[in-house]
């Protein structure tokens, strides 16, 4: 008794999925593409990425007075915060902010993670966890900003973020 023979099915994926594979690739093709051409320009108001640039650089001006404020009260902490200063000021440059300008010049915004920086701590150790609670503050605001700005801002506020937390770490090891 012969065998029957073996059905016609071939081997591989089918015309339809082949068709709705395509079809879904186009649709996500299509939704992703000039995602940020809309982002960075809307019609004359500054964009969400302009704003939170402008907002970083302010920041960094701010955190970069709060070290020359306990490096003028405690002049024997400059060289330890020296470092730390000269990062907080390329971070305000990486913004496109000037590190020169005062505090009084810009205002800050509600729920900004640093006081005045004219008031510093009564001892060194306060002063150094003064900086390292900003410093922790200000990482933590811009870890959380970076989830609305598109790509290569993100990625920036990302790597100053990380280079907060890290400063924030060493103040805080230096005032034990």
């Amino acid at each position: 008794m012969p065998y029957p023979p073996p059905p016609r099915t071939p081997s591989g994926p089918r015309r339809r999925t082949l068709l709705a594979s395509a079809a879904g690739a186009t649709l996500l093709v299509g939704c992703s593409s000039g995602s940020d051409q809309t982002e960075e320009s809307t019609g004359g108001s500054p964009s969400v990425a302009e704003r939170a640039r402008t907002r970083a650089a302010r920041d960094s001006r701010g955190i970069v007075e709060r070290y020359d404020a306990v490096i003028t009260a405690y002049p024997g902490l400059a060289d330890r915060l020296g470092v730390l200063r000269a990062e907080a000021v390329r971070h305000a440059e990486a913004f496109g902010g000037t590190p020169t300008a005062t505090a009084s010049a810009s205002p800050t915004a509600p729920g900004s993670p640093a006081p005045s920086p004219s008031v510093v701590p009564g001892t060194e150790k306060d002063a150094l966890a003064g900086l390292a609670a900003a410093e922790r503050s200000l990482a933590d605001a811009r870890a959380k900003a970076l989830l609305e700005v598109p790509g290569e801002l993100a990625r920036l506020l990302a790597s100053v973020a990380a280079a907060g937390a890290a400063h924030a770490y060493l103040l805080t090891e230096a005032a034990k």
